[in-house]
């Protein structure tokens, strides 16, 4: 008989350790969930976390450790078992069939039949509607998934868990592609899960969600628990130095630089149906940022700056001469470099080495009597390598078996190659780890330092706050307020981004 007062964690696991091969994983690793409670598990990449969830959830089998569900000693050998234990694992991208309707994938494999075999549609979807309308949110039944948000398609997960009657659910990265109204809309879904006394274990990269979400925080390190305490004694500074196993003079270290001359002019982009008469400038020396909710334009006006995609009308101007439009080989030539916002799908080749990405963009300084040598290659990726603080101990090894930090820093590397004047940098820290985001935060600040002018395109208000010379807010494909680093707030900031008025008192001069 299971257990459910608070006299008994929900889940327990104490001394975990996972090797695999001559690389050990997991070295110590010990969680204690309780009822009612959403509890961070915090971490750099390679801290031990995933390893750690893959247990819990059944998918790896530990080496040594014991775990127990509402005092109950178990282990699992595959997911199912996890899954019938209740334990359920919500992923930062869900899997579900697209073609079928929301009641369909909550209950696939196990639909309701009648004495005849037959599947009872109206019991399934009468079910499903009740538990969407348990967790607040406005979607039917009989919806297809095709078409839905990433954070529609998390609250059928959530459903189709609390339909296995789970009560330990692990949020891995959930938040990471949602805009912040539905970052709102599933904080309210999580807090409504505990009122049912389920335990949530909830991991993220951002320190913001920890404190305004989770009562109790874990840290990882080198595969080992380092640390837990109530989220009411952290501070971010202290949870900082508890990931990093350091302390961190400043999280962001921004430079006090007097601007120079204008790098980045550009007047009254359009492009019909995505946005209108954007225009604004970026000195060398400065960090303007690009704020806004998704689906504001912040991308695409950077896409257009570039040259990946077509404008109606407008004018972009680097270092005072005018860019021809439409054609990114020109913008790279003009000394403007992009780092995109998704580094895997845009600014990677996966399968290719370190060195090979590290030096694509600059392949024809590199060619010697017709060639190209992996030895030029590897000194130039060395070179970035080095100055970025790049942890890879082999250049030729492929880039997708990096870190998502280590993987941003070779994107940012590939551009600075080409020596840019003005580098746009969309969402320059997502989804990495706490370490890697101070580190690129340094080498932004070293780069305006050196007179570059920076674009900062983030969803993260800290972020912004924190590196911004000034803020640009964008609304609806329109600049709704330009905001000086002095007067900026992160209600100021939203207010804009939500387009109240008031928020235009802020517009600079």
């Amino acid at each position: 008989m299971q257990l459910h007062t608070q006299e008994v964690p929900r889940l327990e696991l104490r001394h975990a350790s996972k090797s695999f091969g001559r690389v050990r994983a997991l070295s110590d690793g010990e969680l204690v969930l309780w009822p009612g409670e959403v509890h961070a598990l915090l971490g750099e990449n390679g801290a031990g976390k995933s390893t750690l969830v893959k247990i819990l959830a059944g998918v790896h089998q530990p080496d040594t450790g014991e775990l127990r569900i509402d005092g109950i000693e178990r282990r699992f050998a595959t997911p199912a078992e996890a899954r019938d234990a209740g334990l359920a694992v919500i992923y930062q991208e869900p899997t579900l069939f697209f073609d079928l309707s929301i009641a369909e994938n909550i209950f696939m494999g196990r639909q309701p039949v009648d004495r005849f075999g037959r599947i009872q549609h109206d019991a399934m979807r009468r079910e499903v509607d009740s538990l969407l309308a348990s967790l607040g949110v406005d979607l039917r039944a009989d919806r297809l998934v095709r078409g839905l948000s990433i954070a529609d398609q998390q609250v059928i997960e959530i459903a189709k868990a609390l339909s296995l009657n789970a009560n330990v659910l692990i949020m891995d990265e959930p938040t990471a592609a949602l805009s912040l109204p539905e970052v709102e809309r599933l904080f309210a879904i999580v807090r409504k899960l505990r009122e049912r006394d389920v335990a949530i274990l909830f991991i993220t990269h951002r320190l913001d969600e920890v404190f305004a979400l989770t009562q109790h925080v874990t840290i990882m390190r080198d595969g080992a628990k380092v640390f837990d305490a109530p989220t009411s004694e952290m501070t971010t500074e202290s949870v900082v130095a508890k990931m990093v196993g350091r302390d961190l003079e400043t999280f962001y270290p921004k430079a006090d630089v007097k601007p120079g001359d204008v790098r980045l002019s550009v007047r009254n982009l359009t492009r019909i149906g995505v946005f209108k008469d954007v225009s604004f400038d970026v000195r060398a020396g400065e960090i303007v940022a690009l704020a806004g909710l998704v689906g504001a334009g912040r991308s695409e006006v950077a896409r257009a700056i570039f040259g990946i995609d077509p404008i109606d009308s407008g004018d972009v101007h680097i270092a005072g001469k005018r860019l021809k439009t439409g054609n990114p080989a020109a913008a790279v030539r003009a000394g403007l470099a992009l780092v995109p916002e998704d580094r895997r799908q845009q600014g990677l080749a996966l399968e290719l080495s370190i060195a090979r990405n590290a030096s694509m963009t600059v392949l024809g300084r590199l060619v010697r009597h017709g060639l190209i040598t992996t030895r030029s290659e590897t000194q130039l990726a060395t070179r970035w390598g080095t100055r970025l603080r790049l942890k890879a101990s082999d250049p030729s090894a492929p880039v997708g078996t990096l870190s998502g930090g280590n993987q941003q820093k070779v994107v940012l590397g590939k551009w600075l190659a080409t020596g840019p004047k003005v580098l746009i940098i969309d969402e320059p820290t997502r989804g990495i780890d706490v370490g890697a985001k101070a580190e690129v935060y340094g080498a932004l600040s070293e780069l305006v330092q050196e007179g570059m002018a920076v674009l900062m395109i983030s969803s993260e208000l800290p972020e912004v706050l924190g590196m911004a010379d000034r803020v640009l807010v964008m609304h609806e494909g329109r600049i709704s307020a330009e905001i000086a680093r002095a007067d900026a707030s992160e209600e100021r900031i939203m207010s804009a981004a939500l387009g109240q008025s008031a928020a235009i008192l802020g517009r600079a001069a």
